[in-house]
């Protein structure tokens, strides 16, 4: 009995091996840039933020989970059945509502991340690709404006400073101002 169950286990784990080696980070910003060009224009057409998983799925393909709908400034993924490694969360800030606040990750994004232990990919109403890194704390732009699909009039405050980098401390210093 014992060795029935652990022949699928270890074969899994040797697939997980043999992707951890060739899956990167340009494969899961290659996938994330194409699955929030299918949601985006969702999220800004219903001002609603649209989430889900990317992860590695039974023979250790990178995979995203179907996208679920959320609130205007809130998404709670679904536990994702295709996924059996979840690497990353991924959700989008909804419509353009004339400023740049959404322009940014939240602390809240970085920080429930951070409680599930994983990283994320946050997509912004300027088209802005943001990556989370909860090992270090850190956010980091991928792409900037226009990158993605963006809101039809979005136009960067001239004043906004939003930089490419934040760590935490930084974040929650922004989000003061």
């Amino acid at each position: 009995m014992m060795r029935s169950t652990l022949r699928p286990m270890i074969s899994f784990l040797a697939v997980l091996a043999a992707t951890s080696l060739t899956a990167g980070p340009r494969d899961e910003v290659a996938l994330m840039k194409e699955v929030f060009e299918e949601i985006q224009p969702l999220s800004l057409d219903h001002n609603r933020e649209f989430c889900g998983y990317i992860g590695l799925d039974e023979n250790g393909e990178l995979v995203a989970s179907p996208a679920r709908k959320g609130r205007k400034s809130s998404c709670r993924p679904r536990n994702p059945r295709n996924i059996e490694v979840i690497i990353a969360s991924y959700h989008t800030h909804g419509g353009y509502e004339g400023h740049d606040a959404y322009e940014v990750p939240s602390v809240d994004d970085i920080e429930s991340d951070e409680a599930e232990g994983i990283d994320g990919y946050v997509a912004t109403p300027g088209g802005r690709l943001w990556f989370i890194d909860t090992e270090d704390m850190t956010i980091s732009l991928v792409c900037g404006p226009k990158c993605l699909t963006h809101a039809e009039g979005y136009e960067s405050e001239p004043d906004a400073d939003i930089r490419d980098f934040y760590t935490y401390e930084e974040l929650v210093i922004w989000y003061e101002e």
